[in-house]
Order: structure tokens, then C-alpha cells, then sequence
């Protein structure tokens, strides 16, 4: 019986404070100490991002790589495309720890960050001096304090578009002053008007709340149909709280993981009827499993991308929901193309 090797780290990590497991599991990455995921193939899977061809959907969420450490090697673990962030003009604390908790009988995790990252300058650095491998998608948010948060998202989009495929528009975190400023639809209309004006060739995103009423979410996907916009991320983590196990339960943050999986896949399929199945979708939130990659597509989703399941499935999670969804494909006589939006 072969055993993976994040089985016999698990127990460690998990024994830490989970930011600071997550810096174990960073400088691990930046030493090559975690082994690589395989790499093979399968044409079923094959899709594109942004008019680059993509040998499978599923990449990396914003989140994992926040200050651009380790984004080449998460193509190594198996991820066809990467989004680092997010990032914000000026360096940025977050909020007081501990604002990481886990919810292990949930599989499912909890977070105030608030948008930690070591700023705008260190991160452009760093993908100045190491280009990425493969796509690579950028998570811009506004400072918490910022006076001007149009302005914010408008510096980044001209620093950053020579560096990524995609630049996501971070306008749904609910854990900052300024994250939800654009979810008024009047506001996500200037700022979309803005960053057309400075915009280059990187493709933009906005990224969705899934807390949006019906009207609200219909309301922001018209802005964002008006505006041209590339693609849109569905969803980001939730305020609310289904039935949860464990003390961490009644922490305040967003909710990530399996019991995001229901709400974030009916919005899924709510944005892409709205938007006719014309703009490109990203499938996000408590996918686990090939089955759940499946649902997504069937829901509207072109890609994927995950985070809150490397947490308690380490990076061999990639390789089993390729396989398992390839199976699903293959199943139902379909190429992944074929499946996107089928149940919407």
C-alpha cells in the first residue's frame, strides 16, 4: 500500500496553528521537499483559459501563494493554472491572529486575514525575477483604509497586467473596510469604467460574493455583461453558517470548503444563465472530489479552483479529481467542453 506523503504530515501540520502551518508548507514548497504530482495528460479534460490552452481546469485559488513565494511550483503540484494574491497597493497586516480556524468534521475552514500581503512592490519583484511557468492570475484588492479604492485597483491593473493572463478583482471579501464597497452595483459600474481605461492585455475578472440576494446578484452580473468584463470568479468564502461542528464553529470570517460547495454552485448556475453562458466562469468553493468538479462544470464553471481541500487532502487531491472527473466525462460520453452549463 502506498502512502501519500501529506498522510504522514497531516497529524503534524494539523497540530499547528494552521497560519503557521501554512508557512511550514510554504518554505517546504520553496525548498523543493514536497513531492511532485503527476503530470500526465487526458485529452477529455482538455480546455482553454483566456485563449491559452489549458491540459485540464482545475487551478489554484487566490489565498494559498498571497505574496508570490511559491507559484511556480504549484504548477508542479498539478494545477494547470495558478492566481496569487491577493494583493494590495501598500503592505498590509490583516487583522489580529488568530483568524485561521479550522473545521476538521466539516472539512471546512474559517478566515478574517484581511488581506495580509507584503504589498505591491515586493510581489512585482518577485514575478519580475522568476516569470511563471504556466497562466498565471493576479488577486487585486484595495488597502482596508484606503481613501480611494477605484485608484487602488487601477494602480495595480497597470502595474501588474505585463506579469499575468488573467487580473481578478477582488470585490467580495468580507473581511475588510473596503471589500464589498463594489457589490453596489452603481459603484462596481465606476470602477469597471475605470479599469477599462488603463487596462492592457490581461483579461479581467471579477470575483463574486456568495451572500448576494437573487436581485443584487443578477443586478452586478448586468454591470459586469455592460462592461465587457473576461470572466467571473463564483464564489468567494460566505458569512453565513450552515449547521458547523466543533468550537471554531462561531468564529467570525469567511467560510470556505464542503459546506460552501451548495450555495457557491447555485450562484454558479444563477451567473451563468444571467450572463447567457457568454463570459467565461471559474467554478470555486468547496470542491473536494471529481464529483464535485463535475457538478461545477454541469453548472456552468469553464475551470475550477480550490484551496480549503489542499488543507486536509494535500496537493494529491489535483490528481484525484483529474482522475475522477475524467471518468465522470467519460461516463456520460462527453468532453469537458460539452459538459459546461448542462444542468443551468
Amino acid at each position: 500500500m502506498i502512502i501519500e506523503p501529506f498522510a504522514l504530515a497531516r497529524p503534524m501540520l494539523h497540530a499547528l496553528d494552521p497560519e503557521d502551518a501554512h508557512a511550514v508548507t510554504l518554505r517546504l514548497l520553496e525548498l523543493g521537499l514536497v513531492p511532485r504530482q503527476p503530470q500526465g495528460a487526458r485529452p477529455s479534460l482538455a480546455t482553454s483559459l483566456f485563449g491559452t490552452p489549458l491540459s485540464h481546469p482545475v487551478g489554484l485559488a487566490a489565498g494559498f501563494d498571497k505574496n508570490a513565494r511559491v507559484y511556480g511550483a504549484m504548477f508542479g503540484q498539478g494545477f494547470s493554472f495558478v492566481e496569487i494574491g491577493g494583493i494590495t497597493p501598500l503592505p498590509q497586516s490583516g487583522n489580529p491572529r488568530p483568524r485561521v480556524f479550522r473545521l476538521p468534521e466539516d472539512r471546512a475552514v474559517i478566515n478574517r486575514m484581511g488581506f495580509p500581503n507584503a504589498g505591491a512592490d515586493a510581489v512585482e519583484a518577485r514575478l519580475r525575477a522568476r516569470p511563471a511557468p504556466g497562466p498565471l492570475g493576479i488577486n487585486l484588492a484595495s488597502n482596508a483604509q484606503s481613501s480611494d479604492p477605484v485608484a487602488d485597483f487601477t494602480g495595480l491593473v497597470r502595474r501588474f497586467t505585463p506579469y499575468a493572463q488573467y487580473l481578478t478583482l477582488d470585490i467580495s471579501c468580507p473581511n475588510t473596510e473596503n471589500g464589498q464597497l463594489f457589490l453596489d452595483p452603481v459603484r462596481l459600474r465606476g470602477l469597471l469604467a475605470a479599469v477599462n481605461a488603463v487596462r492592457g492585455r490581461a483579461a479581467i475578472v471579477a470575483k463574486l460574493a456568495p451572500d448576494l440576494s437573487d436581485e443584487r446578484a443578477d443586478a452586478i452580473v448586468d454591470e459586469l455583461v455592460a462592461a465587457h468584463i473576461d470572466g467571473i470568479v463564483v464564489s468567494n468564502t460566505t458569512v453565513a453558517r450552515p449547521p458547523l461542528h466543533g468550537r471554531a464553529a462561531s468564529e467570525r470570517g469567511g467560510l470556505s470548503g464542503a459546506p460552501l460547495f451548495a450555495a457557491s454552485t447555485a450562484l454558479l448556475a444563477r451567473v451563468y444563465r444571467r450572463s447567457g453562458g457568454r463570459i467565461p466562469l471559474a467554478g470555486v468553493g468547496g470542491i473536494a472530489s471529481g464529483a464535485d468538479a463535475y457538478a461545477k462544470i454541469r453548472a456552468g464553471a469553464a475551470t475550477l479552483q480550490l484551496y480549503t481541500a489542499l488543507i486536509y487532502g494535500g496537493t494529491a487531491v489535483v490528481t484525484q479529481i483529474k482522475n475522477e472527473l475524467a471518468a465522470l466525462l467519460a461516463r456520460d460520453g462527453l468532453a469537458l467542453e460539452q459538459a459546461i452549463g448542462r444542468d443551468a
